[in-house]
């Protein structure tokens, strides 16, 4: 999809927007340089119990999806560690319980977007949602209604995105990289993109959320005037206490200036 596809015409609003696509081609390798795999691998080295989790009732769930990665030409995985290596793309296992309510099992993130997996384990969607301002209440039931219907074979697909004052792929808060901050500029700030994928299994009805991370230097989306126009109107019409959680209130006007002066024909990626 087109950068501008993320903004669709009207003000910010949280919707649970989806896709179908294919499994197989969400968790393919894209990355021809192996730098991708190579910072994964790095990660789970360094601190694998900060970047790969597995409690046991994620373990069927975990084999059951290393078997489908197998089929994709996968190398088998014996661990959610190893697994995590050798697919480009995050995932995490979420698992019912004894009750039918789905909980975070397991998973390898090695690129999270401010937020660490050893703190979400076992824990439900509504608590996971719950830090985000407004989420459990305009989501919370359709996400819920959406993953009890889910049916194996498919990938439904959505995109969230942010800003970052880095262009580094893993932002877990142990590493306590700074937010953006002004003055902005806009060839020091980046467009984060979170490509997400909800696969379900069909043995263990367990479901597979995929993540993927793009990154768009906003001195590159301004050279778009349909993607600066649309993100400059996100921007200035995101409730204050969601672009306080996304640590971006403090630049969101000065960045939707800008981008609307290069969406308007501006040639300067500065304030003036």
């Amino acid at each position: 999809m087109s950068l501008a596809e993320l903004f669709p015409d009207g003000d910010h609003r949280l919707h649970l927007t989806l896709r179908r696509g294919e499994p197989r081609e969400f968790f393919r390798p894209r990355d021809e340089t192996g730098r991708v795999l190579a910072e994964r691998a790095r990660w789970l080295a360094e601190a694998p119990a900060r970047y790969a989790a597995l409690a046991p009732e994620g373990g069927p769930a975990l084999a059951e999806f290393a078997a489908l990665g197998a089929e994709w030409g996968i190398s088998s995985a014996d661990s959610v560690g190893s697994l995590g290596a050798q697919l480009e793309p995050d995932f995490v296992l979420l698992v019912r319980d004894e009750a039918g309510t789905f909980r975070l099992r397991g998973g390898a993130l090695c690129f999270p977007t401010g937020w660490a997996l050893e703190e979400k384990l076992g824990h439900t969607l509504d608590f996971i949602h719950g830090i985000v301002p407004g989420l459990n209440d305009a989501l919370g039931a359709p996400i819920r209604q959406f993953l009890a219907k889910l049916k194996p074979g498919v990938a439904f697909h959505r995109d969230n995105w942010g800003l970052a004052a880095t262009a580094e792929l893993n932002l877990h808060p142990a590493r306590a990289l700074p937010p953006p901050e002004p003055p902005a500029a806009l060839d020091r700030l980046w467009l984060r993109v979170e490509h997400q994928a909800l696969v379900a299994l069909p043995r263990t009805g367990a479901i597979v959320f995929g993540l993927r991370i793009e990154l768009h230097r906003l001195d590159a989306v301004a050279r778009d005037p349909r993607a600066a126009a649309g993100l400059a109107r996100a921007l200035v019409t995101m409730p204050a206490e969601l672009a306080a959680y996304k640590r971006i209130l403090s630049v969101r006007d000065e960045v939707a200036a800008l981008l609307g002066r290069a969406a308007a024909g501006g040639a300067s990626d500065r304030p003036g």
